[in-house]
């Protein structure tokens, strides 16, 4: 490997889907792994296969159906679990296992309740055996950052001469700050006996909010991995975020010059980031803040008089990179109802869409249905269309009809008409707003009674003929189910939303999917 390249390793199918309530279909996990494989990450972790079955599944998938990244598959430092993560990633032409083992005396005295000399022999054991599956094994001392140095170096060193090829040094609780994580992999890159022969990783957690920081400091010190998850998707406050560690480097090659002469690159295709980053919010349910780093909706904008003038006169005195390089801005186009199919083809092609034949007659039907209200169509707009048409579940229930009447000093009321299966069911219920008595009365004619957990409505483009987009996320038996929705009408999105989520309920119920069990590094 290069020198100057920096590898990256995204764990947003992973690390990222164990965000609460962000769990992933097989099928969504499919499409964001293909996603990850255009934008151009080194190495995909697609799941955790012993969990569960449907994780041992959606890994096999990734592994048969994605080409180009590595395909990783994670397992802690046990036979069952290396087995199942070799025979998940065994379809991939380039696979990884990933294992793991605690190393910090917190972890091995109350979680482990294992010595360390257990420890280090479980540790080179489990490279060991992960060898017998692949050449690629990667290792991570769990809770590196809160491990004692002496016993740290004498893990790295053994695993090395197990055949470990890529050292993680995760930063499980975000505990330490930039300056202490550089020193440690500078420590590490100077003290471990073999190490030259291996890729220094970096996992960094949000805790303190220095995940990105952290990682980028690594890298100045000689990591050449980072560990990331679009969006920071994670445990708790979440990962390193991809999209910002990408653009850290891509923007400050002068930062990174000691290191490389012509400053350090990634693989990644950045103008990629933007669609990946909608995707991946879209899929999970989780909204991104507006003034979120690179992909937040204002990120480019400028509203200041100050700030306003000076970009008009040079983009550069406030903006330190474009909005071209992330894959938005340039190529802006507006549709309307007059656009043509082919005029909408065309244009989804533009944005990146692969869509099949019967893909295109849905789209293009929720295209004319939207234009004929809104007049026009922006790309985020169509990029909404598109994905709520191509992901859609079996309409198991199906929203035919809805009327809603509220007002102030009037009880709110909503009435449907629902189609389940091959019977039409039609209810009313009052609530305590308009989208609470539309969901009372769509529990009426289901008889579904799952419980609300979130609730979110945006407008996906400005104006007051924006289409909204509302996500709600469900709860029933424990286990959580995404809902999204969209419409000029938020409250029949909001509607829309709702069955969308009880769909995706019943045909888990109906395939038996269970979700795996989450670790965290």
């Amino acid at each position: 490997m290069s020198e100057d390249k920096v590898l990256i390793f995204d764990t947003t199918l992973r690390d990222g889907e164990q965000s609460p309530g962000a769990s992933l279909s097989i099928a969504e996990k499919l499409e964001i792994a293909k996603q990850l494989a255009v934008l151009g990450v080194d190495i995909i972790e697609a799941g955790f296969p012993v969990s569960s079955q449907v994780q041992f599944e959606a890994t096999r998938l990734v592994a048969e159906q994605v080409a180009g990244p590595v395909i990783a598959g994670l397992a802690r430092a046990s036979k069952g679990d290396i087995e199942a993560a070799g025979k998940a990633i065994a379809p991939a032409k380039k696979k990884r296992i990933h294992t793991f083992i605690a190393t910090s005396p917190v972890h091995m005295e109350h979680k482990l309740k294992k010595k360390p000399a257990e420890v280090l022999k479980m540790a080179v054991e489990a490279v060991a055996f992960a060898k017998t599956f692949v050449d690629d094994v990667e290792f991570s001392p769990e809770d590196a950052c809160r491990t004692e140095m002496p016993f740290l170096i004498e893990v790295l060193a053994a695993v090395i001469e197990a055949g470990a090829t890529t050292l993680n040094i995760p930063d499980t609780v975000g505990y330490v700050l930039p300056y202490e994580y550089g020193r440690t992999i500078a420590k590490l890159k100077s003290d471990v006996p073999g190490i030259d022969k291996c890729i220094i990783s970096t996992h960094c957690h949000n805790d303190l909010g220095m995940a990105v920081a952290n990682s980028l400091a690594a890298v100045r010190n000689g990591a050449r991995q980072i560990e990331c998850t679009v969006n920071g998707l994670g445990e708790r406050a979440g990962n390193a975020a991809l999209e910002e560690v990408v653009m850290g480097i891509r923007t400050r090659p002068d930062f990174f010059a000691a290191q490389s002469e012509g400053g350090l690159t990634t693989n990644i295709n950045t103008k990629e980031l933007y669609r990946t980053s909608q995707l991946v919010s879209q899929l999970t349910g989780f909204v991104i803040q507006p003034n979120k780093a690179i992909v937040g909706a204002n990120a480019f904008a400028h509203e200041a008089g100050v700030h306003v003038d000076g970009v008009l006169k040079e983009r550069t005195t406030y903006e330190i990179m474009t909005p071209q390089s992330i894959g938005l801005g340039g190529s802006r186009m507006v549709l309307g109802r007059h656009t043509g199919r082919h005029g909408f083809v065309d244009r989804c092609a533009q944005l990146g869409f692969k869509l099949k034949e019967q893909e295109i007659e849905q789209a293009y039907e929720r295209f004319i249905e939207i234009a004929d209200k809104k007049k026009e169509v922006f790309d985020e707009d169509l990029m909404a269309i598109v994905n709520d048409e191509i992901r859609a579940v079996e309409h198991i229930y199906e929203l035919q009809y809805l009327h809603v009447a509220c007002g102030t000093g009037t009880l709110p009321t909503a009435s449907v008409k629902m189609r389940c299966k091959d019977e039409v069911k039609i209810a009313a219920a009052c609530g305590d707003g308009p989208v609470d008595a539309a969901y009372m009365a769509i529990r009426e004619a289901t008889g579904l009674s799952p419980k609300l957990d979130n609730y979110s409505i945006r407008a996906i483009t400005s104006g007051k003929e924006a289409l909204g987009e509302a996500t709600v996320r469900i709860t029933d038996d424990g286990k959580k189910y995404i809902g999204r929705g969209i419409s000029t009408d938020i409250i029949e999105a909001s509607a829309k939303a709702y069955v969308d989520a009880i769909n995706r309920m019943v045909s888990t119920h109906n395939k038996g999917d269970q979700p795996g069990v989450k670790v965290d590094l």
